[in-house]
């Protein structure tokens, strides 16, 4: 238990094998103890019984008289691993220091327990190994082409006593330090270095053992990353007590020193540049010193851009090893001589411009016959620039139509001259441009009207895309080497500078047309002297005087300037003195005639004067309007608006100058009533459900008249706010034949209007409720018949409103609710004593029976 808990002391478990002349290292440690976190060592050895000191960590003079020229030298030394942990080193270690180490530590424990040193056996063995290269000499230079195969060969043997493994590794230096290859383990397995695992696997790489110990290293398709210095590192195990490995010796011989001839792949040539139409010459060389029997193939790419890869390039032609060449019209490859490759390409057009590059790999025959792809290269791209065929040409512009008012036709024609060096399979094509002159220098942009691509199809651009779709912007080709534009109605807004572009395009090899050339033509300007539109109106009143019931007539005289064949459309207007409710800014438009003379009514409502207004054209520049049975409400200015049209394009025609004339006035002189409107109720207030009166009373002054002579429209209007601030709201209206109309109501109220007296007029809310109140008032329209029999309508006159306000009786409507709320309480009550009565009497009788007590005294105190 002591042992278990206390301090311990570890050496390995003996015995220790080493090889005499090798260096040595015993660690020991110790654990669980107390004191200082670093901990001293003391080394002692001995060969039989009697132990000698050799070093210690705390004390200088703990080595005994024979070993200290060893410590001295630092043959013999002492190194720290960690604060409890130390190594105790022999270099050169000899028969001699075989027998037994003991490592002590000395106690910082409180207590001592547990132990406080440890031994091991260490047995010095012969050096048996021996490692060496090939018979021939020790190290060799090979020389080989990239792609080739190569063996390397490494003896190692052993003759030591012991029961010991080897473990062979294949090296190779890469700078200044060795690379491991592969090795064969002393367990026996293959290990393949961190570089080589994937060559491993392919079986690139691969070690075979052979007769007298040999080893051999064998690697196919050599690479430049495989040249440098080999060497054979040999070393030897032997197992412990505690079957773990021990490395007890290494050694190493150089092999051989390996160089690779790199294959490189390039084209004789850098940038080229050809003329469209010449031939294309580029050869592939193939630069290698292989010597022996090989075959090439080659393949020729090309690509749009310098970085594609292979997948993303266009395969040309291709040779296999076996010389035979993909098929091709315009491409050819032939072999020059043993490494080199021509491509040719005739008749090159501007499509063949980008970057060729070739693909060379080697093939070696095998021993069974077939053949092997040992290495495989890619040159760098060349870049080729073909250079286009431009023909020789010239445009010119003219105007063949000029316009000199709006509306008249433009024809442009652009022509193609002095053709030279043209081919069959050129083609040509216009584009047409439109260019705003503004004032000053500022230059406006130019504006595409439509363009012709290589099949001559038309392409429209923004501007004028309307009008050339119906028709009124032709574009057309009059002849092999002329192109029209044509306007048809030219408006202000097409004037500026107009030019065209003919380009040229070639037909390639696969019948596709690339634009080749552009050649713009000077601009022509369209333009021509334009004047302001002048329209002058004079309106005549034919009879200088006239009265009521008579016929108003009027004549509207026109004359215009700078118009092309005008035509003119009128509009009768009149300007009333007094509101009128259709036309809210006091101008009413009667009746209208158009530039095709049609006449149209435009705000004339009144029904029973629907052919009381005419107008006409009297000649080509004058119009007659006409006003049978007028009334005293037609007065007013009266005006003649008069619109000058000239012919646009299509027939169409478009709006010149507008023209207002004087005013007419139409004023009637009479002497006759005047007429008051008020409206009055004997209650204003009023509960709801009753009914409210409401009276509008016709007042007269000045010259009487009889009451058949008059006759009244009456419209009572109401306001649904204390303020004045809403729409007024139809309530209902008599005319003077004595309709009656309503509005459409909501509500469960209904109204009645009537006529109670010649002069009086009564409106009644039946069942007055809440959305009734508000200002009301009536409007009243009188009409008046004069000395020649015919009526007249005076103005219109509206009354002061009056509010109605409807309230609610609180008595009335509570009284029912409280009568049939105290009848039922009282039925309920009533009902209530009943049911208790019933079920105490009935129900919940029980006969009790009372336990009957006896009547003793109590005892005393005393006798308890």
């Amino acid at each position: 238990l002591a042992f278990c808990r206390g301090r311990i002391v570890r050496v390995p478990k003996g015995p220790l094998i080493r090889v005499v002349g090798t260096e040595v290292a015993i660690p020991c440690s110790v654990s669980d103890y107390d004191g200082p976190s670093e901990q001293n060592f003391d080394w002692e050895f001995s060969r039989e019984t009697d132990f000698v000191r050799i070093v210690s960590t705390w004390d200088s003079t703990f080595t005994s008289e024979e070993y200290q020229k060893r410590v001295g030298r630092g043959d013999i030394k002492l190194r720290r691993s960690s604060n409890d942990a130390v190594e105790l080193v022999i270099r050169n270690i000899q028969p001699a220091d075989q027998g037994r180490y003991k490592c002590s530590t000395p106690s910082t424990d409180a207590t001592v327990q547990g132990n406080y040193d440890a031994e091991v056996q260490v047995k010095v063995i012969s050096d048996g190994l021996s490692v060496s290269g090939s018979k021939a000499r020790s190290s060799t230079s090979l020389r080989l082409s990239e792609g080739d195969s190569f063996k390397l060969r490494c003896s190692a043997v052993t003759t030591s006593p012991e029961h010991t493994h080897l473990h062979v590794t294949w090296q190779i230096r890469s700078g200044s330090s060795w690379q491991d290859i592969l090795s064969l383990t002393h367990e026996g397995k293959f290990q393949p270095g961190p570089s080589y695992e994937e060559r491993y696997r392919s079986g690139d790489i691969r070690l075979d053992t052979g007769a007298n110990d040999t080893y051999r290293l064998s690697v196919s398709q050599a690479s430049s990353a495989d040249a440098g210095a080999y060497r054979c590192l040999v070393s030897e195990w032997v197992r412990g007590v505690d079957g773990s490995w021990q490395k007890i010796q290494e050694k190493s011989v150089e092999i051989a020193t390996v160089s690779i001839q790199r294959t490189d792949v390039v084209i004789s040539t850098s940038n080229v540049s050809v003329t469209e139409r010449d031939s294309l010459d580029l050869t592939c060389n193939i630069t290698t010193d292989r010597s022996g029997i090989f075959q090439a193939e080659v393949m020729w790419y090309f690509s749009a851009s310098p970085d594609d890869t292979l997948s993303d390039a266009q395969l040309l032609l291709s040779m296999d090893h076996d010389s035979v060449v993909s098929d091709s019209t315009l491409i050819s490859l032939s072999h020059v001589d043993r490494n080199s490759y021509r491509l040719l390409v005739r008749d090159v057009d501007v499509e063949d411009s980008g970057y060729y590059f070739c693909e060379a790999a080697i093939w070696v025959p095998l021993h069974n016959g077939s053949w092997h792809k040992v290495v495989e290269r890619t040159s760098a791209p060349v870049s080729v620039v073909v250079t286009a065929l431009e023909p020789d040409y010239d445009v010119f512009l003219n105007a063949s139509k000029t316009p000199k008012f709006s509306d008249d036709p433009t024809e442009l024609n652009c022509r193609i001259t002095n053709v030279q060096d043209t081919e069959a399979n050129i083609r040509f094509t216009v584009s047409w441009y439109y260019r705003q002159r503004l004032p000053g220098d500022d230059v406006a942009a130019e504006e595409l009207l439509a363009s012709m691509d290589a099949d001559w199809t038309l392409l429209l651009g923004d501007r004028g895309r309307e009008r050339i779709q119906n028709g009124e912007i032709i574009f057309s080709k009059k002849s092999a080497d002329t192109f029209s534009l044509r306007i048809q109605w030219t408006s202000e807004s097409d004037r500026g500078d107009y030019f065209c572009v003919i380009s040229a395009w070639s037909r390639h090899r696969n019948n596709s047309w690339v634009k080749s050339k552009d050649v713009t033509s000077v601009s022509v300007n369209i333009f021509w002297a334009t004047q302001d539109y002048t329209l002058t109106v004079e309106a005549v009143k034919l009879k200088p005087f006239f009265v009521a019931g008579h016929t108003f007539e009027m004549t509207c005289k026109v004359s215009s300037k700078n118009i092309k064949t005008p035509r003119y459309s009128v509009l009768i207007t009149a300007e009333k003195p007094f509101t009128d409710q259709s036309s809210p800014n006091g101008t009413t438009r009667i009746i209208s005639l158009n530039q095709d003379s049609v006449v149209r009514l435009e705000d004339w409502t009144d029904q029973t004067r629907v052919d009381g207004v005419v107008l006409e054209k009297v000649q080509e520049n004058e119009f007659r309007y006409r006003m049978y049975q007028t009334q005293i409400s037609d007065a007013g200015l009266y005006r003649c608006v008069v619109t000058a049209w000239s012919p646009g394009g299509g027939g169409m025609w478009r709006e010149a100058v507008n023209g207002l004339s004087n005013p007419i006035q139409i004023d009637f002189q009479t002497s006759g009533p005047v007429f008051n409107v008020s409206v009055h109720s004997d209650s204003p207030t009023i509960y709801q459900g009753e009914v409210a009166d409401l009276l509008c009373i016709i007042t007269t002054e000045g010259m009487p008249l009889e009451p058949d002579d008059m006759s009244f429209d009456v419209s009572w209007f109401a306001v649904r706010s204390f303020a004045l601030d809403r729409e007024p709201i139809l309530l209902a209206s008599l005319d003077r034949r004595g309709i009656v109309t309503q509005s459409r109501r909501n509500g469960s109220s209904d109204l009645s209007l009537e006529r109670i007296s010649p002069l009086e007029f009564r409106l009644r809310v039946h069942g007055c409720e809440d959305h009734d109140f508000g200002n009301h008032y009536c409007v009243v329209t009188p009409w008046v018949r004069s000395a020649t029999g015919v009526w007249q309508r005076e103005p219109d006159i509206k009354a002061k409103p009056i509010f109605l306000s409807v309230k609610m009786d609180v008595l009335n409507a509570f009284k029912y609710p409280l009568l049939i709320g105290i009848g039922l309480a009282t039925v309920i009550g009533l009902l209530s004593c009943l049911i208790g009565y019933c079920s105490s009497r009935w129900c919940c009788k029980k006969e009790v029976q009372e336990t009957r007590r006896e009547r003793r005294r109590l005892m005393s105190m005393e006798m308890d």
